[in-house]
């Protein structure tokens, strides 16, 4: 911090390297911000997608999604506990296989997660102007859709700048809607499978296409399970991260698997695959309305608006502080790496956040770029597996997890093969736009930061 008491009297920012952000999150937020970045298009877009290739075998599909998830957040919640700093996964990748590898992945999750945070607000203004128009209210079609997206990432942004504890307590309230919501919907549907409300309703045959569809399927709603690891980016400002870290990685896991699976077994049950398939994305909109009328068509529209409002919240959280992250290493300018003394938040990193975002937001194209955000994140997921093998080998004395991975070596080695094999799953043009990031990081890095050393190097708490 400056010495030079006239302008710490008068200046509210500092980019001074002794800065730390403030441990203002519990395990409860930080469960919300796993649970919330999650729980999203495996019930509000894949059902109809998922049961037309699969069948209710579907079922089984996301229920290997989340084995595989496990295999990743199981070591990530060991280097946590070890390095609970802000970065997550780009911290645990430089400090274990160096600079290079750390410049490239943190470079690639700030902008992966600025292309999700700009997917989900426009996920957010679609099921806004859905929900209104079902009530009917004249909307217009689409033309409500990016604005109400801009509104929304510019109101966030504002948020998170004056505070994470804002941003804990609106996560908080929105998931716990959310999960109320959803819990009372496949209660229902559940009883309703049982026959309770009627003829008893289980589903067709479990896999009327076979099994190998069950593995494709795996591959595509994967895509569901990514944002575990945004809790470990946020990990410099968890209270008692030897405890909550792990806790709310695999927690937010199981608890998602667990709502994927059965939502996938209630709707197969309420309306048969073929009709699912058929509904496509809007097929869990169908379902409710089976259920309940208008009003339940309007309650699950409303829920998608909470999703992809905590999802958004969420990814521009984690965003700055893989920025935060970078910035502090050295490895793009210290500037971003300022840290706001008012509120304890690192506001030029949100600023190069959150405009981007809104500006990606405002051209409405972001289906693709959530793809690459995609292919980004299990890169990363593979080499944290990755670094943390290479830790374990070199041992040093640093290294004292509270956390252990259970079936070391062999679950990060299979949660590495499992990430990097189900990028082969994904389209070629996000392949391609993923590969030239990367490349484009690389490259920064060789022009501006080629002389940091980062393996090995971690800070004290």
């Amino acid at each position: 911090m400056s010495s030079d008491s006239s302008v710490a009297a008068t200046s509210s920012v500092d980019s001074a390297e002794d800065v730390e952000l403030e441990r203002t999150v519990g395990l409860l937020g930080a469960l919300t911000i796993g649970v919330g970045t999650m729980i999203g298009a495996g019930i509000f877009v894949f059902p109809g997608l998922a049961a037309g290739t699969a069948g209710p075998a579907a079922s089984a599909s996301f229920a290997i999604g989340a084995v595989i998830a496990l295999l990743v957040a199981l070591p990530t919640s060991e280097l946590a506990t070890a390095m609970p700093k802000s970065g997550g996964g780009y911290y645990f990748i430089s400090r274990g296989m160096g600079a290079v590898f750390g410049a490239v992945v943190g470079i690639s999750l700030w902008l992966g997660l600025v292309f999700a945070s700009a997917f989900y607000l426009v996920g957010l203004g679609e099921y806004a102007v859905a929900s209104l128009a079902e009530a009917g209210v004249p909307v217009g079609g689409r033309t409500l859709v990016a604005p109400l997206g801009v509104v929304v990432g510019i109101g966030l942004t504002a948020m998170s700048i004056r505070g994470t504890e804002n941003v804990e307590s609106l996560q908080n309230v929105v998931v716990g809607v959310l999960l109320f919501l959803l819990s009372g919907f496949l209660a229902y549907g559940l009883l309703d499978a049982a026959g309770l409300f009627g003829a008893t309703t289980v589903p067709e045959t479990f896999a009327p296409q076979g099994y190998a569809p069950v593995l494709t399927t795996a591959a595509l709603v994967f895509t569901s399970y990514l944002g575990f690891a945004q809790v470990a980016t946020v990990a410099g400002e968890i209270e008692d991260p030897g405890r909550n870290l792990p806790l709310a990685m695999v927690g937010s896991v199981v608890l998602v698997g667990t709502f994927y699976v059965v939502t996938i077994f209630v709707a197969t049950s309420a309306l048969g695959s073929d009709v699912l398939a058929a509904a496509g994305e809007t097929a869990i909109v169908e379902v409710a309305r089976e259920f309940f009328g208008l009003p339940g068509a309007i309650a699950i529209l409303i829920a998608g608006l909470l999703a992809t409002l905590s999802s958004a919240n969420a990814s521009i959280l984690s965003a700055s502080r893989a920025l935060y992250a970078v910035s502090r290493d050295r490895l793009v300018p210290t500037a971003a790496g300022r840290v706001n003394l008012r509120y304890g938040t690192p506001h030029v990193a949100l600023a190069l956040v959150g405009g981007p975002v809104v500006v990606l937001v405002a051209t409405g194209q972001t289906e693709l770029l959530a793809e690459v955000a995609n292919f980004l994140h299990l890169v990363m997921y593979g080499l944290i597996c990755i670094a943390l093998v290479a830790i374990r080998r070199s041992d040093p004395d640093w290294y004292e997890p509270s956390f252990r991975t259970p079936g070391y070596p062999f679950v990060p080695i299979l949660g590495a093969v499992s990430s990097f094999g189900l990028i082969l799953f994904m389209q070629r043009s996000a392949q391609l736009i993923g590969l030239a990031v990367m490349i484009i990081a690389l490259v920064w890095y060789g022009y501006y930061a080629r002389d940091v050393r980062l393996k090995g190097v971690v800070d004290d708490e």
